[in-house]
């Protein structure tokens, strides 16, 4: 029975990790490539000529037929550079602009179109690096990948002249901070009086108050409505326990459509009341929030255009029926920024809306990963330094399950103690399994020893495992946070490695080399001494497994954020020593004598 119980572990182990090598080499690391060779065909396809003064049709905006709903007119890429321009700057210098100037961001909005185009995040840079430069997050037409957010009103029926993409707009300042509010107006000539106030709530939060007056004699029916749209794929990082595309919230229900399902569904649309819409990568959010209180259709699509890719979500408000000498509003919000925990449940609580944490991906473990991530970030407040606050987190978890572990880790020694018997119960019974198996059981029930006590560790820390790694992973806040000596950011992988002796020789490692950095090793040392504290399976072939699993786990883990390999060796080195004072203590105790077999 005993045997067959190790077999079964280490069947299952084998099992375990032949999944996770198999899954990556096998299909995540093909299935990536194959991502990025699409997203540099579509790149290319991008620069491809078009007819001087071409003028590409809106995603989703065909002419409406009489009696058919309105929809939103979509982002109408007027006149698109057939040649993207690299020189960003001058893109944005060509038209009349107004500044945004916030200790968070910084950009401006375009006058024609009145859209917000241009965002840069001032407190997070492309790399590790100081100098380089800050992330671009919003870019206008005309550059590469253009990404933007529109706002505006769709008429319910007839021919009413609405403010679109070619619109001018008045501003009366140039400037918009967050003392600061911009209001944008515009006539049509024909009654309507259009104006958009924006306003910064707060570090990426946008309020836009939009209004339209009727001082003509006929009343108008509108829709308000508003959009995020994003040209081009972008290049995802192909990791299947994250979501990068397309997100939202309807009916409190949270959609995650990626950019595949919406080139093959072409369009998700439903109905909501409130709930939110937008594109998430793994560190930035890019959403456009309705009134809470107001029904709307809201709606995921895709329309390539010319070989290019086109992505938008939007949201139609409810009609409103404006009548002469009267006017009608609407709000947004519209979240532009990286994905700040704090700044997403204080803005998910001050406006109620729903579930808009969840924009970080923190998985089906919900209900672990995010209370770690808020007591590391309590711990980071305290100490200032993440990679410390892993430390001491391993070890409040470790004291948590003190109790379970060190249970386990007396029953182990009992059976470390009976290692001798054991073995002579093999040299006498080996050629028969089943008696062999009938005095094991025997002398487990005797001695109070369980065989599978040594699993309940392992099992009890892979659901922490897998939720600190979701931290690591998905949270901005472990982005480029440095721990101490050459680990300078803790999300990523350790960026040493032994095969040019961890940076003393000037050598370029190839990459068909495994990654091993100073951390995994230290990590698989201690793996290894752990393993050399547990009793060893009486059937050599069982030993030899269990003694190549460290140098497996070394090199899976190698790659894996330096913080979660510091997670892991910190908590084996824990386990080692409250492993040892148990082995101490109970090396006194003799085992108890042996039963005398039956013939």
């Amino acid at each position: 029975m005993q045997q067959f119980d190790q077999k079964n572990l280490i069947l299952a182990i084998v099992i375990a990790v032949a999944m996770v090598l198999g899954f990556e080499f096998l299909y995540n690391q093909p299935r990536v490539a194959k991502q990025r060779a699409e997203a540099e065909r579509l790149a290319q396809s991008e620069q491809v000529a078009a007819p001087a003064g071409s003028t590409l049709p809106a995603p989703g905006a065909p002419a409406a037929a009489p009696g058919a709903p309105p929809v939103v007119p979509g982002s109408q890429i007027a006149n698109l550079l057939a040649q993207p321009n690299p020189d960003r700057n001058a893109v944005l210098a060509r038209e009349a602009r107004v500044t945004i100037d916030t200790p968070a961001a910084a950009g401006s909005i375009t006058l024609k179109g009145a859209r917000i185009d241009d965002l840069r995040l001032l407190k997070y840079r492309e790399t590790v690096d100081r100098d380089s430069p800050s992330v671009v997050l919003l870019s206008p037409q005309g550059a590469a990948n253009p990404y933007f957010a529109e706002f505006g009103w769709v008429a319910a029926s007839g021919t009413v002249a609405l403010p679109g993409p070619d619109t001018v707009w008045t501003a009366d300042r140039t400037a918009l901070t967050p003392s600061a509010p911009v209001t944008l107006s515009w006539d049509n000539g024909q009654g309507l009086r259009f104006e958009r106030r924006i306003s910064i709530e707060d570090e990426y939060f946008f309020r836009i108050d939009e209004s339209v007056a009727n001082t003509g004699t006929a009343p108008v029916t509108l829709h308000g409505y508003a959009l995020a749209s994003r040209v081009g794929t972008p290049t995802l990082g192909g990791f299947y326990i994250l979501h990068e595309g397309p997100i939202g919230v309807m009916k409190d229900v949270l959609k995650e459509p990626a950019y595949s399902d919406l080139r093959e569904k072409r369009e998700i649309k439903d109905s909501s009341k409130g709930g939110w819409l937008g594109f998430v990568d793994k560190y930035w959010l890019v959403a456009v929030v309705p009134d809470q209180s107001r029904e709307n259709t809201a709606r995921f699509m895709h329309v390539p255009v010319a070989g290019t890719d086109r992505y938008q979500v939007d949201y139609l408000g409810a009609a409103q029926t404006v009548a002469p000498g009267a006017s009608a509003a609407q709000t947004t919000r519209l979240f532009a920024g990286a994905k700040e925990v704090r700044l997403l449940d204080a803005y998910a609580e001050r406006h109620a809306i729903p579930l808009f944490d969840r924009a970080i991906d923190f998985g089906w473990f919900y209900f672990l990963t995010k209370p770690m991530f808020l007591a590391l970030e309590w711990l980071y407040a305290k100490i200032g330094n993440f990679g410390v606050a892993i430390i001491i987190l391993t070890i409040f978890i470790k004291l948590l399950f003190f109790p379970l572990a060190n249970k386990s880790y007396k029953a182990m020694a009992k059976m470390k103690l009976l290692q001798p018997e054991m073995e002579a119960l093999k040299a006498k019974f080996g050629e028969d399994r089943q008696r062999m198996s009938q005095e094991m059981m025997l002398l487990y029930k005797r001695s109070g020893a369980n065989p599978l006590s040594g699993c309940l560790p392992i099992i009890v820390q892979i659901p922490v495992f897998f939720a600190l790694y979701k931290v690591l992973f998905v949270t901005i806040e472990m982005r480029h946070a440095p721990f101490y000596g050459w680990i300078r950011d803790l999300s990523a992988q350790d960026p040493t490695t032994l095969f040019n002796l961890f940076g003393l020789i000037p050598w370029t490692v190839p990459s068909f080399l495994p990654v091993l950095g100073i951390w995994p090793i230290i990590m698989g040392v201690t793996m290894f001494l752990q393993q050399k504290l547990n009793p060893q399976p009486v059937d050599p072939i069982q030993a030899k497994m269990f003694l190549a699993l460290p140098f497996v786990f070394t090199f899976m883990l190698a790659s894996f954020p330096a913080g979660l390999v510091i997670y892991w060796a910190v908590n084996n080195t824990l386990s080692i020593l409250q492993q040892w004072v148990i082995m101490k203590q109970m090396g006194q105790a003799k085992p108890p004598p042996p039963a005398k077999a039956k013939a």
